[in-house]
């Protein structure tokens, strides 16, 4: 179902939530690619209720442009990129902010986050009193490698990810030389059974770990 989250700032943003059958597990923050709350982010997060959970997937590019859902196609991707350069770091954390005490009223909160939300994901984890956190593919993980987890975290990368080459891997085991970093024999997107460099292979194996770890810290 489509809710309504209010920043502090005062902005709301819409988010798609999926409840689980019975009592929850924990809850998932469920963060978005550049490509908006899309048909593949609502499948994303009707597969975490199935495993249990209350599962929220906010709108972030609300603050820019509303309702966006955008395909994978070069145009998709351009466009995408455009709204995410127009959302500044302090507008993504008050409105994760405002995810995390929503998801929160149904117990402990993981964050996943896929592509610009991998990113997201690791912020997150960075900044809230959450219980855990897997990013996929974050291309500003190296970036903010400096920053320490709050929190268990485990991050996804795609060997032939020309975007994030290893190097940025290696930046961020240098900084946490204890924090798991995964690599697939895979490209950028490989979790996403809509685009051509989904690896189903990849994609099941770094969903196992994700769910692994939530198992273990969240419930």
């Amino acid at each position: 179902m489509d809710i309504t989250l209010t920043a502090a700032d005062g902005h709301k943003l819409a988010a798609y939530r999926t409840d689980p059958k019975g009592k929850p597990r924990g809850a998932i923050v469920v963060i978005q690619e550049i490509f908006g709350v899309n048909s593949h982010m609502r499948r994303t997060t009707d597969g975490f209720a199935a495993d249990g959970y209350v599962a929220v997937c906010p709108a972030l590019f609300d603050r820019v442009e509303r309702g966006v859902e955008l395909g994978y196609g070069p145009e998709d991707v351009a466009r995408g990129r455009d709204i995410r350069l127009k959302i500044g770091w302090p507008q993504v954390l008050a409105d994760m902010d405002a995810a995390i005490k929503e998801a929160a009223k149904s117990g402990k909160v993981g964050v996943v986050g896929y592509c610009w939300g991998g990113s997201v994901a690791w912020r997150a984890a960075t900044h809230f009193p959450i219980a855990a956190s897997s990013g996929y593919y974050g291309g500003m993980v190296a970036e903010f490698a400096a920053e320490k987890p709050k929190c268990p975290t485990i991050l996804h990368f795609g060997e032939k990810d020309q975007g994030i080459p290893l190097s940025h891997v290696d930046t961020v085991k240098k900084h946490h030389p204890d924090l798991p970093c995964y690599i697939y024999p895979a490209d950028h997107g490989f979790n996403c059974d809509d685009r051509k460099q989904y690896d189903p292979a990849s994609a099941k194996l770094a969903r196992e770990r994700t769910l692994e770890l939530f198992r273990r810290h969240v419930g």
